[in-house]
């Protein structure tokens, strides 16, 4: 059973790859528009002090207005840092602070080391996480690159008491009508994508 689910996910992970790659620019630009505006305004959002947001890849709605509008409003953004199996959420100071943020080899930003900067496990937890993935279901599905960093990292939360709402932000073509999942596999609270109406409305306007 394991291994069909791992076969499932690599079938999965293979076709979304080829979908992703034949969104043009404008495709990626109202979608991302689209979604920032829904996370921005659902309620969880709006309720929430310590938020975690993943600075995204091309193959990612794009989160550069999310982390702006945390900062803007003053409450305290965490990004992603990544140490060979490990992944923590580290205190993003300032959009200059992001801008000279260093790149890793698949060209994400992310701190340099862990050094000097708050750890959000050990300065109070996260009231919300942004999370990427390679597709989703509507009903909270996740398959993501098969490192299972935020898998490990909500456990982690649970493990220090914390239970943040987790939000996905995905382009339509992301959504599946099923996502093979496994055991170690956690459910996500809430994903945000755009209808296909919304897209048509705004590349019209």
């Amino acid at each position: 059973m394991a291994n069909c689910i791992r076969q499932a996910k690599a079938a999965l992970r293979s076709n979304m790859k080829t979908k992703l790659q034949n969104l043009t620019d404008q495709d990626r630009r109202v979608q991302s528009q689209i979604v920032t505006d829904k996370a921005l305004s659902c309620p969880e959002y709006e309720s929430s002090k310590r938020v975690s947001v993943f600075l995204s890849m091309e193959s990612e709605i794009n989160t550069e207005r999310i982390v702006a509008h945390l900062l803007d409003t003053h409450r305290e953004c965490f990004v992603p840092y990544y140490k060979g199996p490990v992944m923590k959420m580290l205190k993003l100071n300032s959009m200059e602070d992001l801008w000279n943020l260093p790149e890793t080899k698949w060209h994400i930003k992310q701190p340099s080391d862990d050094k000097g900067r708050d750890d959000a496990l050990e300065t109070g937890g996260l009231d919300l996480m942004f999370m990427p993935g390679v597709a989703f279901s509507s009903e909270g599905a996740r398959c993501g690159h098969g490192r299972g960093y935020y898998d490990n990292y909500l456990r982690q939360c649970r493990e220090k008491g914390f239970k943040p709402f987790t939000i996905g932000l995905a382009y339509l073509e992301q959504i599946c009508e099923s996502v093979p999942v496994s055991d170690d596999d956690v459910k996500i609270d809430k994903v945000l994508y755009s209808s296909a109406e919304e897209i048509q409305r705004a590349s019209s306007s």
